[in-house]
């Protein structure tokens, strides 16, 4: 290697954990094409240092959405087992729908979720009154501190049925790609449960550690992951996603969702692109 690789590894990983914790999403969409286009990485390694980089991600983001009330736990268990049951779908499904035509499925899920999130709802604010039935879904209800407003803003957890089915595509949609299912989470959240798009951020970020864990072992059993690449990767993880939570919390919700549907955008190009069997920033 290099004697600038160490610094460059951690400058694109600070970089792609800040963009990735501040919108809950995992930051190995972002690290994995430009360790394998521009840094000439192994696909393998940059794969193995992308779950490093998830995990850390997801750590170091922990803390202050925490500590700003703004992750949902209860809700993060409750969604994770439908995410890890697509997931395991679609590791089984593997191989068998063709590649080119999950591509073709995946930009227009992107393209769907992003015209959704433009839709410029208002936010779903509703107080939970005294006179609310007493049901286990109520539970999952909670409130974030709005530093803007000055105040507590109470959300409801509705249509809980439609987000565990979106959870699971998410979790299939992501095992047959190999691909973060953050992008696909946020959506999910923002227009079937009706939360608030920054405690959807926070809690993507909390399950997507989760899920990360489960698979790191194998990765590291296998020898994918590389100590030389992971190493400054993980470290610019950890600083790139407390920097990006702490730039959630004081930005308003609508920048926030605006910066999503860029990115949403953007990747469905980039998937329609392969779809063709077109590698954006491939050599010949």
């Amino acid at each position: 290697m290099g004697v600038g690789t160490i610094p460059w590894l951690f400058g694109i990983s600070l970089g792609a954990s800040a963009l990735g914790g501040m919108l809950g999403m995992a930051s190995g969409i972002f690290i994995v094409p430009i360790l394998t286009v521009f840094g000439h990485i192994d696909i393998h390694a940059a794969i193995g240092a992308s779950i490093v980089s998830v995990i850390a991600c997801s750590c170091g983001g922990a803390a202050p959405f925490l500590k700003g009330r703004l992750t949902n736990i209860r809700l993060a268990i409750v969604l994770e087992t439908a995410t890890t049951l697509g997931a395991l779908t679609g590791v089984l499904l593997a191989g068998i729908v063709p590649v080119p035509v999950l591509f073709f499925i995946f930009a227009a899920v992107l393209l769907v979720s992003a015209k959704q999130m433009m839709s410029r709802r208002r936010e779903h604010l509703a107080m939970v009154s005294a006179s609310t039935p007493t049901t286990w879904i109520r539970r999952l209800d909670s409130s974030y501190p709005d530093h803007a407003r000055g105040q507590d803003i109470h959300y409801r957890v509705d249509r809980l049925p439609m987000g565990l089915g979106l959870m699971y595509g998410a979790g299939l949609v992501s095992a047959l790609l190999g691909i973060g299912s953050g992008v696909l989470k946020i959506p999910a959240m923002d227009t079937a449960l009706r939360l608030p798009i920054k405690v959807s951020a926070a809690t993507s970020n909390f399950m997507i550690g989760v899920t990360a864990a489960a698979s790191a072992g194998a990765y590291f059993v296998r020898g994918d992951i590389s100590p030389s690449v992971a190493g400054p990767v993980a470290l610019g993880s950890v600083v790139g996603a407390i920097l990006g939570a702490r730039v959630l919390m004081i930005v308003s919700n609508e920048k926030i969702r605006l910066l999503f549907v860029v990115v949403l955008v953007v990747l469905a190009v980039e998937m329609l692109f392969s779809a063709f069997g077109i590698h954006l920033g491939a050599s010949a």
